[in-house]
């Protein structure tokens, strides 16, 4: 007979607080980190308790000394964003307004999380920014440096898909697998994007064989399942007709 689940009260919502202060904490001035993060401790322990994550003290200082390590990361995020946009009027602006900068944030916490192989809490933590944000970033995907999504909206990356420096993704965009079988859980099933790619809105790459070259420009509303070369323009071409009525 399986055992019954057990969850505490309101667990979910403590999982969500806790990933607003990692959030934070993660932007705070070096000599405020230490002290924000041993706050943080037993809320960290009591939910990997609750989880059944195995977290010991380990892999709290390992996930301390990652955490500390990523605000020269998100700065140039944040900076990304700003360079991108010709709607940002300053980095402060990104990153207390901008959905795209707030979900990249919670995708690098939560994988810190992944890579120390602690469970569940790293999806729970990308869910919910994914509720927040409305972008869905499985906290097993690679990510490089000065990734910037922007408007965020719908945008869904795969455990799988691995991203290189200096990518733009506009909202709606997917990258994805072309088949979901549970018996291709150990294989590559999303794309590779590499250096300075721009994916604009609701495009959709899937394969995990499929590499989108660098430099190229993937148009609005394409469907690519074939890899494509070093710096090409990549669009869809729709017969739109306007008649008198």
């Amino acid at each position: 007979m399986q055992k019954e689940l057990q969850i505490p009260f309101r667990f979910k919502e403590k999982v969500e607080d806790l990933a607003k202060e990692l959030f934070y904490c993660a932007l705070e001035v070096s000599d405020n980190q230490e002290q924000l993060l041993e706050d943080l401790k037993a809320d960290f322990f009591y939910v990997s308790k609750a989880l059944d994550c195995g977290v010991c003290n380990t892999k709290w200082g390992q996930f301390k000394t990652d955490i500390k390590t990523l605000k020269s990361k998100l700065q140039l995020d944040a900076e990304a964003a700003y360079n991108s946009d010709p709607a940002a009027k300053s980095v402060k602006e990104v990153y207390l307004a901008y959905p795209g900068f707030y979900a990249i944030a919670m995708y690098r916490i939560s994988h810190i999380l992944w890579l120390l192989e602690i469970p569940i809490l790293p999806r729970m933590i990308s869910e919910y920014a994914h509720g927040i944000t409305g972008t869905d970033i499985h906290p097993g995907a690679t990510i490089g440096a000065s990734f910037f999504i922007d408007h965020a909206t719908g945008v869904v990356i795969g455990e799988t898909a691995v991203i290189h420096n200096n990518v733009i993704i506009y909202q709606g965009v997917t990258l994805g697998g072309i088949t979901v079988e549970k018996a291709l859980k150990n294989t590559k099933r999303h794309p590779t994007i590499h250096d300075n790619v721009t994916i604009y809105a609701n495009a959709t790459i899937l394969g995990g064989d499929v590499v989108i070259g660098k430099g190229c420009i993937i148009g609005a509303n394409v469907w690519i399942t074939k890899s494509i070369p070093e710096n090409a323009l990549v669009t869809y071409k729709s017969d739109i007709k306007i008649t008198n009525r």
